[in-house]
């Protein structure tokens, strides 16, 4: 098993990254739909803000247009887990338990084969 272990660490290296980069993937999909949207709703406000910014206009364009209040709510909050998740494992490293269920999520990849989606980013060369 020891010779197995470096290819296994590569291997959850590797499905790590792939998990970083769909999160951003997630999030730049929401910004391009709903948070894109939610905006072109809010133009008219957002030329107020630009002319007399108060946060009481803020506040009361938010509360009158909801739908594009809950858009961009998603998009911020999505955006804030993201950033938070990653700088947490960025200054902190990946925790033991985090790291467990990467190996295992790997191993479950190689016992499922080529049939699994993500087998040639995970599991290249074999």
């Amino acid at each position: 098993m020891s010779k197995k272990e470096p290819v296994l660490q590569v291997q959850v290296e590797r499905f790590y990254r792939l998990t970083v980069y769909f999160r951003w993937l997630i999030a730049l999909f929401l910004w391009s739909t709903i948070g894109s949207l939610s905006i072109w709703n809010l133009r008219r406000e957002i030329a107020l803000w630009i002319e007399h910014f108060t946060w009481v206009s803020l506040r009361y364009a938010l509360a009158y247009h909801q739908l594009p209040a809950i858009g961009l709510s998603l998009c911020l909050g999505t955006t804030t887990a993201i950033l938070v998740w990653q700088s947490k494992h960025i200054i902190w490293g990946i925790s033991p338990e985090e790291q467990k269920r990467l190996e295992q999520q790997v191993r479950q990849i190689n016992h499922q084969g080529q049939t699994h989606p993500l087998w040639k980013w995970v599991i290249p060369d074999h």
